[in-house]
């Protein structure tokens, strides 16, 4: 299965960036032109996967990401919010590519603020904005300010970049208003939605075919959260508007695509990872949902790829 690429792995890849201090103890920030990393590595493989990092690049040129089961292109200008739990790549489908990319780890934002809260980094959230010329230069302003900080003697400047992180998150927002997504208060049911998508989002990426999805079911989740399931199944149809199950179906149809696009296992191996009985009852579940089969949507993936 994808497999989750960290620090050391990134820059081993990247030998052109400068020695930096991996100490995850304060946690860890940088940021480089993306023209840079292209001349440099126009061979490289940019494979699929999970990070142990927080990523966020602005994009200019014609481009291709591909994030966990949906693929988004770039025309001209693009900014993209990458979640470390989430696979992706970045496929240029033009010669000349330009912007900035910077990456960063939760622990570098400790005390700062919850990044997750925001609806590009949570379940189900839009990763990826097409930006005009005016908006693209905005952005790309923050950018700017943000690599000036980084290589000046200034004693704060490490809260200063931690500000010019959420300065982006807050002028994405602006500029692509989220209507459909619901601020998160302070209520019970709330409270409890939040436990239950980060209990669902824990069981993956699954990394061996000898582990396998413990919580399935609406009573697995209440269960573990001691709440009694029917107030779990209120909570989320407040909150979501779905049921429990119809958001646990929608996250194992999700990481069955991924597994199938992106991996070798075997669809029988797939199929008991994800809690089914067997083969017969996952490609009922797929086929219900995609209107094919598991064996056909992966020939379709590799068609396409």
């Amino acid at each position: 299965m994808t497999k989750i690429e960290t620090l050391e792995e990134y820059y081993a890849k990247r030998p052109f960036i400068q020695e930096v201090n991996l100490s995850m103890n304060a946690g860890h920030f940088n940021i480089f032109p993306i023209e840079k990393q292209r001349q440099l590595m126009d061979n490289a493989i940019v494979s699929f996967e999970r990070k142990d990092y927080f990523k966020i690049c602005l994009l200019s040129g014609n481009s291709k990401i591909h994030y966990a089961d949906k693929s988004f292109e770039i025309l001209e200008h693009g900014l993209l919010f990458a979640h470390p739990l989430v696979p992706y790549d970045w496929e240029a489908l033009s010669g000349e590519q330009t912007g900035f990319s910077c990456i960063f780890t939760e622990s570098f934002l400790q005390g700062f603020g919850d990044i997750t809260k925001y609806p590009f980094f949570q379940p189900g959230g839009y990763p990826v904005f097409e930006l005009n010329t005016e908006e693209k230069l905005l952005i790309e302003n923050i950018f700017l300010q943000m690599q000036n900080e980084h290589t000046s003697e200034f004693d704060y400047k490490e809260d200063a970049i931690k500000n010019l992180i959420f300065q982006l998150i807050f002028s994405a927002l602006k500029i692509r208003p989220i209507a459909k997504h619901k601020v998160l208060n302070a209520s019970g049911s709330d409270r409890i939605t939040k436990l239950f998508l980060n209990l669902l989002e824990k069981q993956f990426p699954i990394q061996n075919t000898l582990e396998g999805m413990l919580l399935r079911s609406a009573s697995d989740f209440a269960e573990q959260m001691a709440i009694h399931v029917n107030h779990l199944n209120k909570s989320l149809k407040e909150t979501t508007f779905k049921t429990t199950t119809e958001i646990i179906s929608d996250r194992i149809l999700k990481e069955s695509k991924i597994m199938l696009a992106h991996s070798s296992w075997a669809i029988s191996e797939i199929a008991y990872c994800l809690g089914f009985e067997g083969p017969a009852h996952f490609s009922s579940f797929f086929k219900k949902h995609m209107n094919l089969s598991p064996s056909q949507f992966r020939n379709n993936t590799i068609k396409t790829t």
